[in-house]
């Protein structure tokens, strides 16, 4: 599925099942919830913290994929084609730091 199939395909959902989008501001509340819930899972099972009962119930690609909902409900309301953007981005960040990492690139460390 590409990005913009995606944006279509969050679309569909909300308007045919989801009864339409909350207000920006809310997703913008919720989509730091849902970041909050993927650090839950990534501090516990990949930092220093100890897991309490139901801290790894949900799965990593769970709380992936509500991160990126939310964040594509936001796109769409606001007429953000990802596609655009994230290839904008990808140049950007090219442009910038293209002699940036590259000691990095060259230690063997980083294979």
């Amino acid at each position: 599925m590409t990005l913009r199939e995606l944006q279509k395909e969050v679309d569909r959902w909300i308007h045919e099942v989801g009864g339409g989008y909350f207000s920006e501001l809310t997703n913008m509340v919720l989509l730091t919830e849902e970041t909050g819930e993927l650090a839950r899972v990534i501090a516990r099972k990949y930092g220093d913290q100890i897991a309490k009962p139901g801290d790894l119930d949900k799965a990593l690609p769970e709380e992936l994929a509500d991160v990126l909902w939310v964040l594509v409900c936001l796109a769409n309301q606001t007429g953000t084609d990802l596609t655009e953007a994230i290839a904008a981005a990808i140049k950007k960040k090219t442009d910038r730091d293209t002699d940036r990492f590259a000691a990095r690139r060259q230690s063997p460390a980083a294979e």
